[in-house]
């Protein structure tokens, strides 16, 4: 059996539902964004925010509990950057979704516009 990476296991459910979960509010998928850009401080991160610098730690700890930050200390400040390698693992998770979605459409457009296929609803023996 070959050996998948941990850039290709796919997700189990409970990382699914932190990454769904973190990626539910606005401000997580501003900060992973800006954190997908570059390396930054909670302090820096919190200084664009209206609302505490508590609140904004209890977004980043979110998104570092979904593996989609990784969290380190420097001096006294605490920087955080994106993992690329779980906004790899999700988009490769909404991929999927993707194809499954996109196979349906397919074979639903092609039952709908071929009327020779026995399951066409016009089809003369049904």
């Amino acid at each position: 059996m070959p050996q998948h990476s941990p850039r290709h296991r796919e997700l189990t459910d409970d990382e699914t539902d932190r990454l769904f979960h973190a990626l539910a509010a606005a401000t997580r998928r501003d900060i992973l964004r800006r954190t997908v850009e570059r390396e930054q401080s909670v302090s820096a991160l919190a200084a664009d925010y209206d609302m505490s610098f508590a609140a904004v730690q209890k977004h980043v700890a979110v998104l570092e509990a979904a593996r989609l930050i990784v969290k380190r200390a420097e001096g006294r400040e605490r920087l955080v950057r994106a993992d690329p390698v779980m906004i790899a693992r999700a988009r490769a998770l909404l991929a999927r979704y993707e194809d499954l979605w996109r196979s349906r459409v397919d074979r639903l457009d092609a039952l709908l516009t071929h009327p020779e296929n026995p399951e066409h609803p016009q089809h003369p023996e049904r």
